[in-house]
């Protein structure tokens, strides 16, 4: 495999060139393996999407890469006093199995746990504090909200084992043609429903209290998506030769490819791409819009009373500070950042100390919010996200992930749920379509009842 960077305002041209007399309908009858594959994004799901393309054709294809920009897409570190601290992705569940195997096959180590408190705040106070004691944490669970704490256990957890299934279908080579098959064969008719109500009429309707979802559940859709519980239930709860035309370091070049991968969004102000000589036409740019997070890091003492809270600095140890749905706030978050590589016997230091705090909002921080946030500030670093859709119900029609006969868009799956895990998903699962229509092995493709066959069989 090999990578080649593109200039930052690289202008990428995918056209398709008929070679001879071979063309669409003589593709069941191909049989030799791809000489060459593309993959358009270095991201997540770009890498990964070589990294399976490798495991399906095998050593003898030639896999290229491109990147307009840096490797890694939403994933970055900024360096500030010395050590890396995250602004973009962080967090792998312990259920990401693709994440997981690919944090082993690197042989990274993971971080050691910071103990760590978390608090939301209305714009005016404190409206809850978690406390170091698990206990005391259920009971006040329990006597705010009743029992929606522990039905919202069992909800997700439900959610989760229907969301398992994926690998399964994926351990025996099984893809889907498009996003929405890729999830009724999960979860059937009722994740199409996560799709197109939003999070708060699904909770509603499986009984959660409208405090509880205002309380607890929109600050976690504002800190993970900058966005309300009005965005869609799923998303709160995942031959013929194609010519790349590319300016790279040496001016503009092009190359022939059996296979495309596109890996990076096509839609308005992420993507410089274009088709040329596709037939039917396709679109540069899918309907909707990607939400904006601007991540600001700044490394300075914070100013607690912003909080509405009466607590000295030096007593203040909440790490994580969620925030309501208040028009009234300029921020969705407020985290105190623990370094990418650690020190030995390091702790987290209370607000009395300088740190590095990691802000998230909708746009840049004025200098005068700024100053309301921290007392000093040493550093700020800020970096602007288009990290997810800006999603809305219903759904807008999920863009497809087959674009032509043997062009593929790994990043459709963005429009059902944005996250790490999800490109690596929708990386194998591009890569197994690759593979199959190449080779026309149909019967793995579309096939929804894998899991019941399994049971059965067991």
């Amino acid at each position: 495999m090999s990578l080649r960077t593109l200039s930052v305002k690289a202008f990428l041209f995918l056209g398709l060139c008929q070679v001879g007399r071979r063309g669409l309908a003589s593709a069941p009858e191909l049989t030799e393996q791809p000489k060459k594959i593309a993959v358009v994004g270095a991201g997540i799901g770009g890498t990964a999407a070589a990294y399976f393309l490798r495991q399906e054709f095998g050593p003898a294809v030639r896999i290229d890469v491109y990147e307009a920009g840096t490797v890694g897409g939403r994933l970055a570190t900024e360096n500030i006093g010395g050590y890396e601290y995250e602004s973009g992705g962080s967090v792998i569940h312990p259920l990401n199995l693709h994440m997981k195997h690919f944090v082993d096959k690197l042989g990274l180590s993971q971080r050691a746990d910071v103990p760590s408190r978390m608090a939301i705040f209305d714009g005016k106070e404190l409206t809850f504090e978690e406390s170091e004691w698990f206990i005391v944490n259920v009971l006040r669970m329990l006597w705010r909200y009743g029992l929606n704490f522990l039905r919202m256990h069992l909800w997700v957890e439900s959610i989760l084992d229907k969301f398992m299934r994926i690998y399964q279908y994926q351990q025996f080579g099984h893809c889907f043609t498009s996003v929405e098959r890729l999830l009724h064969a999960m979860g059937g008719d009722s994740f199409l429903t996560l799709l197109n109500n939003t999070l708060e009429e699904t909770m509603l309707a499986n009984g959660f209290s409208q405090a509880f979802i205002n309380d607890i559940v929109t600050p976690i859709t504002r800190v993970n998506y900058g966005q309300s519980v009005r965005l869609p239930g799923f998303v709160g709860a995942v031959a013929t030769f194609y010519e790349v035309n590319y300016v790279g370091e040496s001016g503009p070049a092009h190359s022939l490819y059996d296979i495309v991968i596109v890996a990076t969004p096509l839609h308005q102000d992420l993507s410089d791409i274009s088709f040329s000589g596709i037939s039917p036409p396709i679109s540069s740019h899918f309907p909707g819009r990607y939400h904006q997070t601007v991540a600001t890091l700044v490394l300075g003492q914070l100013n607690v009373s912003y909080l509405g809270t009466e607590q000295k600095p030096s007593d203040f140890t909440f790490s994580d500070i969620l925030t309501t749905d208040s028009k009234a706030l300029a921020i969705n978050s407020l985290s105190s950042l623990d370094p990418a590589h650690m020190p030995p016997n390091y702790r987290q230091q209370p607000a009395s100390q300088t740190k590095v705090w990691k802000v998230f909002s909708h746009g840049p921080l004025s200098e005068l919010q700024l100053q309301e946030l921290f007392l000093s500030r040493e550093q700020v670093r800020e970096r602007r996200w288009l990290a997810y859709p800006n999603y809305r119900t219903p759904q807008r029609r999920i863009p497809p992930f087959i674009l032509h006969d043997r062009l593929f868009y790994l990043s459709a799956i963005d429009w059902a749920a944005s996250a790490m895990e999800m490109s690596a998903i929708a990386a194998r699962n591009t890569a197994l379509l690759a593979h199959h229509r190449w080779y026309s092995q149909t019967d793995k493709v579309d096939q929804e009842d894998l899991h019941t066959r399994l049971r059965g069989e067991l």
